[in-house]
């Protein structure tokens, strides 16, 4: 298919395009599966050479003065808003989404230049100065960690890999990027773009590939910080990599089995159209979706079939139709069957299937949305399902939702709705998660607060606002600005021994 990438498929290595032509990596829409986006085949050794690029440009870049380095941030801001239309159309080509969430996606790219510049994340990384005494000074600046690996995922292949881009590059650190091998086009592109934003060489050098290409750049001795976003199994695996690096920064963002909680008090309608669009936003494929509901009995005969009936009626098609569309396909042919092996098990374990996900019948990778209706939730049934699939319980009191709610190893985001604000204040006490929600569901979140979790959802490196703080490091310094250095007790002094006598 004709895409808006400039050159054939290729990494972007010290400011020069190193064509990888092949078939090893390959990309298709997922509307449309015949449809190749992309292929490549990527060269190991082009780990190394990036990484190099990375660090003979990172002196110079971090020498520079912070206005120096937001300035060329407004020129990739400039950039980012060009091209937003066609990166829309890409994203979703590649991924699947409908357009509507693509473009505010690659919208997103240039709000993030304003977000990190905002005074709220701006302050996190500025130097200040304090008196220690009378004489002495204290102070505290920040410095960049170096060369930083960011490995991107498919599910927002342009705006998460640009959340970590965009301060990492403020306070002075380089960059190797290996997007995600389901969206390598979109990586590209972006590659393409920061090419444009005329960056200096090394800056920012793109890597493409699948897991062999990623477990090379995350085990590199070169680099400083590893910035990743993906799913636990694969953050795993980088913090095994780095168990004898204490010193190096891994900023984890992951998945999150997230709890919905529903008591009898709360807004029916709001309640209902707030869950259905938290649970199947961009076809499931949200690290913050809403994966389980806990519904207060008194109100469940009511939510119940309202929610049903709400995700019976959601239109889906491919994500560049001109009709209007909720859901389009999910991103590979593997990650649609797995929704559908997941609903099998729950109900052989005695879940009643509400409304079944089922394929659609057309090309493509579609799965209508499914409800599945448990006695409890578990610690041992925790799994993060990544599609269209809700899970339901009934409970009866607050006390038992906030037991349900977490039950999880996870720990992304959390919704609660009710009038009490009582209730609120209780449920965000006890519910173990980083973003908790009141009356709005769990899907989506502000760029101007912090975005993380704990758990397998995270490592306690908020992104967002907080992106700043895994970006550089503070560093305390101590002046004398006096030359009457005080003799401490215990230390017999003379001062003819600097004075030219001899002290004796």
């Amino acid at each position: 298919m004709n895409t808006p990438l400039r050159h054939t498929a290729s990494n972007y290595i010290g400011g020069r395009w190193r064509p990888i032509e092949g078939e090893q990596v390959r990309s298709t829409n997922p509307a449309a599966p015949e449809e190749v986006v992309w292929s490549g085949s990527p060269d190991p050794a082009h780990v190394d050479e990036a990484v190099q690029a990375a660090r003979a440009a990172f002196p110079d870049w971090a020498a520079r003065s912070m206005d120096e380095r937001i300035e060329a941030l407004r020129k990739w801001q400039v950039v980012t808003g060009k091209y937003a239309e066609s990166l829309a159309r890409l994203i979703t080509a590649e991924m699947g989404k409908i357009h509507a969430e693509s473009l505010f996606e690659a919208k997103a790219l240039a709000g993030k230049v304003d977000v990190t510049l905002d005074e709220i994340s701006l302050s996190r990384v500025r130097d200040y100065k304090v008196a220690v005494s009378g004489t002495r000074a204290g102070h505290c600046r920040f410095k960049p960690h170096g060369v930083m690996a960011v490995i991107g995922p498919f599910n927002f292949p342009a705006h998460l890999a640009n959340g970590h881009f965009v301060p990492a590059l403020l306070t002075g650190n380089t960059i190797v990027f290996k997007p995600s091998e389901k969206t390598p086009a979109v990586g590209q592109m972006i590659a393409e773009m920061m090419d444009e934003a005329q960056l200096p060489p090394g800056v920012f050098n793109l890597i493409q590939g699948g897991g062999e290409i990623a477990a090379s750049l995350v085990g590199h001795d070169e680099i400083n910080g590893i910035l990743f976003t993906g799913s636990w199994p694969v953050g795993r695996r980088i913090l095994e990599a780095n168990l004898d690096r204490p010193g190096r920064i891994v900023a984890l963002e992951m998945g999150g089995n997230n709890p919905a909680v529903v008591l009898d008090d709360a807004h029916l309608k709001q309640a209902v159209i707030e869950c259905a669009r938290a649970s199947f936003a961009t076809t499931g494929q949200r690290c913050t979706c809403t994966r389980r509901i806990m519904v207060q009995s008194g109100i469940a005969e009511r939510f119940i079939p309202a929610f049903v009936k709400a995700a019976s009626t959601l239109v889906i098609g491919p994500g560049d139709t001109m009709a209007p569309v909720f859901m389009g396909p999910l991103v590979t042919e593997e990650a649609a069957d797995a929704v559908i092996t997941y609903q099998s098990e729950l109900a052989q374990r005695g879940g009643k299937v509400l409304l079944e996900a089922a394929r659609i019948d057309q090309p493509g990778h579609f799965v209508s949305p499914g409800v599945v209706e448990v006695d409890r939730f578990t610690l041992e049934n925790d799994r993060e399902c990544f599609g269209p699939l809700a899970q339901i319980s009934i409970v009866d009191s607050l006390d038992e939702a906030i037991e349900q709610a977490n039950a999880t190893e996870y720990g992304l985001a959390a919704s609660i709705f009710t009038a009490s604000d009582l209730d609120f204040q209780r449920f965000f006490r006890e519910c173990r998660a980083g973003c908790i929600n009141h009356n709005t569901g769990t899907a989506g979140a502000s760029s101007k607060l912090p975005f993380g979790g704990l758990g397998k959802s995270g490592n306690h490196r908020p992104a967002a606002a907080f992106s700043v703080d895994y970006c550089a490091y503070p560093v305390a310094s101590m002046a004398e600005e006096g030359s009457e250095a005080a003799v401490p007790e215990g230390i017999k002094w003379d001062d003819a021994w600097v004075d030219g006598g001899s002290g004796a």
